[in-house]
């Protein structure tokens, strides 16, 4: 067909989603496009989105299918796409004002192919149809810096499935491999999930090969149509980690599906709605061993204030605004709202800003003839679950100073001092705030070898939007001048310790600082 028989075609008819061809009839009014959306083999589409692609321009069917965009360009080419759960996206193309439109929809491919090849990420010179780095450079470039793209990969997470060093050249306790000889584990329902699909008490992470060594990727969380959860918690199921609680839809033939969160996307792409949840996060951050929670974080932001008021884990780690095209307009992609667009980034404890944003300190002190007084307060003002989280070796670590005008340290009287096991600043004024765990066969602790049976001894994290405030009294100076207080909050992967015999090169990330003078003369803060 040639330019102007095209351009005479689309005048006159809409070219829908899979090459029907609808004539338009009757007088539209202008700047409005008007039609039903219908299901193939049944009856209306109720409810259905309907937008002007890559626009604000959005409606609902009513119960009968029918819908009426207002405010659309005449006399210029637009696709209209219709979006409804359980369907392909359709769509149709056409120049308004155009009236008895009608968008059919196709179910999607309910089954899934156990037989499936899974796709890489990364461009492929080679093959230039795979890739999702071929088209996708945006999102792809900011994956590709996540830790879910190392998550099959990461050295720290080997030495500790294998109990071994970050180089894999000696044996450091502790390890699942060393107290579970000869079995896989279930790490990789989360670590490598496109290899746990089907296997996933039995894959061992040390056997993982091609796109599976690229953790959890693109293609992977694409193809999840549906999380299961208990519906009395809202929560996963006993024993059921990861991919297990996952729903895939891997294609036959070259029937090809994805899922997305944005809802006009035309071919293969289909809007579903959990990806902008929390739900979608679940299974792989809210899992027990032997009874005992270890990760939580999921249900640590189920009890918090912040599910009703509508922001999720998608909305600090995947927050929206940072491009207007998912997909490189030389290959095809649209510029969209950037609001509708979610970072791939994944933001997390490798973010200095979002770290140091999360907690707010407040540093009080008092000068009294018993001593300096000293307060700290602080209070997890972003995380929307408890800080630390997850992983139990995570901890940080409070430390409080109290010293004269010639910067002698004044001795602590009273209040709680860091842990032995807090490393260099162990006896330090201060606090730790951490889960820490027993082993139950040899007591000892605190350990993160939670694949053993372990106890909760203690849990002093921080929640959501709550406060922790410390009290702390340093003696009176011996020379006139100043006190100078200061506190400082860092956070530990892993105790420092095990961190150096592990070969951790983790540095301490600083978290909050501050400083106060007590006036001595009127006993209360400058």
């Amino acid at each position: 067909m040639n330019r102007r028989r095209l351009f005479a075609f689309l005048a006159m008819s809409t070219a829908v989603g899979f090459g029907t061809r609808v004539l338009l009839t009757g007088q539209p009014v202008p700047g409005t496009v008007s039609g039903n959306v219908r299901l193939e083999g049944g009856g209306p589409a109720a409810w259905a989105w309907v937008r002007v692609q890559a626009t604000e321009n959005l409606v609902y069917t009513a119960e009968d299918g029918s819908f009426l965009l207002q405010g659309v360009p005449d006399g210029a080419s637009a696709t209209i796409t219709a979006s409804y759960p359980g369907y392909k996206t359709g769509w149709a193309i056409l120049i308004p004002p155009a009236g008895n439109v009608t968008i059919t929809l196709r179910p999607y491919d309910a089954r899934d192919n156990k037989g499936y090849v899974w796709n890489t990420s990364y461009p492929d010179p080679a093959n230039l149809t795979l890739g999702c780095g071929h088209c996708m450079s945006p999102s792809f470039g900011e994956w590709r810096q996540t830790a879910h793209a190392g998550s099959a990969t990461n050295p720290r997470f080997f030495s500790m499935y294998n109990g071994s060093d970050v180089k894999g050249t000696k044996p450091v306790s502790p390890g699942y491999k060393d107290d579970f000889r000869g079995t896989a584990g279930n790490c990789a329902t989360c670590h490598a999930p496109g290899a746990a699909a089907d296997a996933p008490f039995t894959t061992d992470m040390n056997s993982l090969a091609g796109v599976n060594r690229e953790g959890v990727f693109c293609e992977f969380c694409h193809k999840v149509g549906a999380v299961y959860l208990n519906p009395a918690t809202n929560r996963p199921y006993n024993n059921a980690p990861g991919v297990i609680s996952m729903r895939l839809y891997r294609p036959f033939d070259d029937d090809q599906i994805f899922f997305g969160s944005v809802d006009d996307v035309a071919r293969r792409v289909n809007y579903l709605e959990v990806e902008r949840r929390s739900e979608f996060c679940a299974p792989c951050h809210q899992f027990s061993f032997w009874g005992t929670p270890i990760y939580e974080s999921y249900r640590e932001w189920q009890e918090s204030a912040y599910p009703a008021q509508g922001v999720g884990c998608q909305s600090c780690h995947m927050p929206l605004g940072g491009s207007a095209t998912f997909c490189l307009p030389e290959k095809g992609g649209l510029t969209r709202n950037p609001d509708r667009l979610a970072s791939h980034l994944d933001l997390g404890v490798k973010d200095l800003s979002l770290m140091q944003a999360t907690v707010r300190m407040k540093l009080e002190g008092r000068s009294t003839p018993e001593g300096i007084q000293t307060s700290v307060t602080l209070t997890n003002v972003l995380a929307g679950h408890h800080v630390p989280t997850d992983f139990p070796g995570r901890h940080m670590l409070l430390t409080v100073t109290a010293t004269d005008s010639l910067g002698k340290t004044l001795p602590l009287r009273s209040g709680s001092t860091v842990p032995e096991w807090g490393g260099d600043v162990a006896g330090s004024p201060g606090k730790v705030f951490a889960k820490v765990l027993k082993d139950i066969e040899t007591g000892q602790s605190p350990v993160v070898s939670y694949w053993r049976r372990s106890a909760l001894v203690s849990d002093n994290r921080i929640p959501a939007l709550a406060s922790d405030t410390s009290q702390y009294v340093f003696a009176p100076p011996l020379v006139a001048g100043p006190v100078r207080i200061a506190a400082k909050l860092i956070f530990r992967r892993l105790f420092q310790a095990q961190a150096k015999e592990k070969g951790w090169a983790t540095t301490d990330i600083v978290m909050a600082v501050a400083e106060t003078i007590p006036n001595p003369a009127a006993g209360k803060n400058p």
